[in-house]
């Protein structure tokens, strides 16, 4: 059956425009990921190059004279460019940056809601908006007989070209992610504007036909002579009210119900559009369908695959059953819940995330979580390949299941997992980490500390500084006990580690001052510097310790000997601070003494990652990075509370 409208043929109406707009708008996509994914391709080879000795032969047996050994200190460094090409890619690497980080913040109560992406999406957006207009409006417009049906005709064509973009951006196995380097969280951005930008091109298609119909005053024959124009409006409410639902606000209010519709409405959008649409662009449709049936099936299999076993390995943990996981939650405080999936038989990297189903607790409720050790115990309380999760409790399926651990504090529960997702940087090939993690967004970061201090691999890393943020002690009590298990394994291994704390929610006799934590061998300070500020009297709530506003006086010697690492210098929470942390005092001074490329990694809401952004964006600009002045590259890693 011809789902067209009459005379879809006409020359006067562009068709053929129409048809290769529709197979030049995938060609442009296929060429821009296809530039992306050699840039990635670029960027993790130098990457691995970094790390490799110096007496490591290549294939044709020349020795990577290039890469310094990451064993020893020297000015020129495995992370600083060494040839004119790769100068100029670190200048344009920086330049990119520079463009893309800063984000305007909205920080007025109740709209915080509203904040803008970073310039970096809106660029993307706008480039895409540009193209879409073109797309929409070239030689479309002209004023004649055809004018209104060859701009309905043309949006039509330029709305469902869109529609398989829009769920292969949405798929959880997102093969645009793959090959770019990046996860389908980080995608999710794009993949509600793309939605909205087709929203508005149907809008514009609908709208143009319905104008033409009402002043030739044949509405109501146009309805009864052509049921597809019925399934099109039908598709366009679904669209309407997808759009309107997937706002921030309204989203978020019942994210668990909203998540079920939204997948239910995408569904019956693409029934009603198989009524609707003409049958030359029916391969549009079966892209749509296919990329969210592969999405589908792919999850399923993994999910199977990691949760069902059919031969119990008596020789491994017993926390996998045949179907499912053994899981222990344990009240950590008033909101913290602390998980434990026992014998997750598969790896993962540091930063990454898994699905997590309990069905006891939520029959239909799948939620994202950060995995927060690293692979294969490094912690001790992370052993026999199990998976940690920190959950804080808020509301629904939180709550709840913090309400089971206080509980039942010695009972199991069983639980489906799905993953791992998310990206995999290789942290170990930066000369300074940077990482900063406010409330439970310590769990993306403390496994990247844990990651570098653990790797059997060669690591460039000279220094980290580890920031840890919260309202409350007991919310950081957990995270500043790994970290310190985690810094002395680093120290015996000659990485300098620094640990910032800062408790925002407690209350001090005075002004706490700037909220950096002073070093000290076991709640002492180090008395072989004089501080260049005086001290600062306060309640001390984990011990004495000297308080200083200069970052750089915060040090601590490395173990001499081979002892344990008890006998070294620990990191210990001295002091509780009732301020914010300075985000460019914590960045700007290890920024400033790196020899090589300073990784900064955050993970936190809204505010202190558009404060992070624009410090950085700021810092870069300021130091001319890679543009002449020996200044050495920032490398940003974001992480949000953005599902």
């Amino acid at each position: 059956m011809d789902m067209g409208h009459m005379h879809n043929d006409d020359p006067g109406l562009g068709m053929d425009i129409n048809y290769t707009f529709a197979r030049d708008f995938w060609y442009v996509l296929a060429g821009v990921i296809g530039f992306l994914a050699v840039i990635r391709g670029i960027e993790i080879y130098s990457g691995k190059q970094r790390c490799v000795s110096t007496s490591k032969p290549l294939v044709l047996g020349l020795t990577l004279h290039r890469i310094k050994a990451c064993e020893t200190i020297s000015i020129e460094v495995a992370t600083r460019p060494d040839s004119y090409i790769a100068q100029l890619w670190a200048t344009a690497t920086a330049i990119v940056r520079e463009i893309s980080h800063p984000q305007f913040y909205v920080s007025k109560p109740g709209f915080r809601w509203a904040t803008p992406p970073p310039l970096g999406r809106i660029i993307v957006l706008l480039s895409y908006w540009a193209m879409i207009a073109y797309f929409m409006t070239w030689n479309a417009v002209k004023d004649d007989a055809y004018y209104w049906e060859r701009i309905g005709y043309r949006n039509a064509w330029v709305s469902i070209m869109q529609l398989p973009l829009v769920f292969l951006l949405s798929m959880k196995f997102n093969m645009i992610g793959f090959l770019i380097g990046s996860s389908h969280e980080r995608l999710n951005w794009l993949h509600r504007w793309v939605s909205r930008t087709m929203f508005i091109t149907a809008t514009v298609h609908g709208w143009h036909f319905w104008t033409e119909w009402v002043r030739a005053d044949f509405v109501q024959y146009e309805l009864q002579m052509m049921p597809l124009v019925k399934y099109g409006l039908g598709a366009w409410g679904v669209l309407l009210f997808n759009v309107i639902v997937g706002l921030v606000p309204i989203r978020r209010m019942v994210y668990e119900i909203w998540l079920v519709q939204h997948v239910l409405s995408s569904v019956a959008m693409l029934v009603l559009l198989t009524y609707h649409i003409p049958a030359n662009a029916m391969y549009l449709l079966w892209m749509s369908i296919g990329f969210l049936a592969a999405d589908r099936a792919v999850r399923w299999t993994l999910t199977g695959w990691h949760n069902v076993q059919f031969k119990r390995d008596t020789s491994r943990c017993q926390g996998m059953k045949r179907l499912g996981h053994e899981i222990s939650a344990r009240a950590v405080g008033d909101s913290i819940t602390l998980l434990t999936v026992k014998d997750a038989h598969f790896k993962w990297h540091a930063g990454q995330h898994i699905y997590l189903w309990i069905p006891r607790l939520g029959l239909i409720e799948s939620h994202p979580y950060t995995i927060a050790c690293a692979h294969q115990g490094y912690s001790k309380s992370c052993c026999c390949n199990s998976i940690q999760l920190i959950i804080r409790a808020h509301s629904g399926f939180s709550k709840r299941l913090h309400s089971f651990a206080v509980k039942n504090p010695t009972r199991y529960l069983t639980g489906f997992i799905l993953g791992p997702f998310g990206v995999t940087t290789n942290w170990n090939a930066f000369e300074t980490l940077v990482l900063i993690g406010a409330s439970t967004g310590a769990s993306f970061t403390l496994p990247i500390l844990e990651d570098v201090a653990n790797t059997s691999r060669g690591t460039c890393v000279r220094r980290i500084e580890a920031t840890l943020v919260a309202k409350s002690s007991e919310q950081l009590d957990y995270y500043v006990e790994r970290a310190r298990e985690a810094a002395g394994t680093a120290r015996e291994k000659g990485i300098e580690v620094r640990l910032h704390v800062c408790i925002t929610g407690a209350s001090c006799n005075r002004d706490c001052g700037v909220p950096l934590v002073q070093f000290g061998h076991h709640g002492q300070a180090d008395d072989s510097e004089e501080p260049t500020s005086t001290e600062k009297p306060g309640r001390s709530c984990y011990g004495t310790a000297r308080i200083t506003d200069d970052p750089r006086e915060m040090d601590c010697n490395p173990p001499s000997s081979s002892n344990s690492r008890d006998s070294g210098c620990t990191i210990e929470l001295e002091k509780e601070y009732s301020s914010r942390p300075d985000i460019e005092t914590l960045i700007r001074e290890p920024v400033a003494q790196a020899w090589g490329e300073t990784a900064v990694v955050v993970c936190g809401g809204k505010e202190i990652v558009a404060r992070t952004r624009n410090c950085v964006s700021r810092l870069s600009d300021e130091r001319a990075v890679h543009k002449g002045t020996g200044a050495q590259g920032i490398y940003l890693h974001v992480e949000e509370y953005a599902f």
